[in-house]
């Protein structure tokens, strides 16, 4: 799925997408793939994989571009 960062907190290592689905997805660093964390700002275009977590919506293998 393609989305765009929602927002961002480098610091803490999470940030949201919102998805092409008009949903926003959480994200955690440990779910990037080949980008830092210090790298991504908000309005980037990312592609992820959708998921349910136990709290939610959650973005996984989060790649810029």
């Amino acid at each position: 799925m393609n989305g765009t960062v929602k927002k961002i907190n480098s610091e803490k290592g999470f940030g949201f997408i919102r998805g092409e689905d008009g949903k926003d997805y959480f994200f955690h660093r440990s779910a990037l793939k080949n980008t830092r964390m210090d790298e991504i700002y908000e309005g980037q275009e990312m592609t992820f994989e959708g998921a349910m977590g136990g709290k939610g919506l959650r973005a996984e293998e989060v790649i810029a571009g």
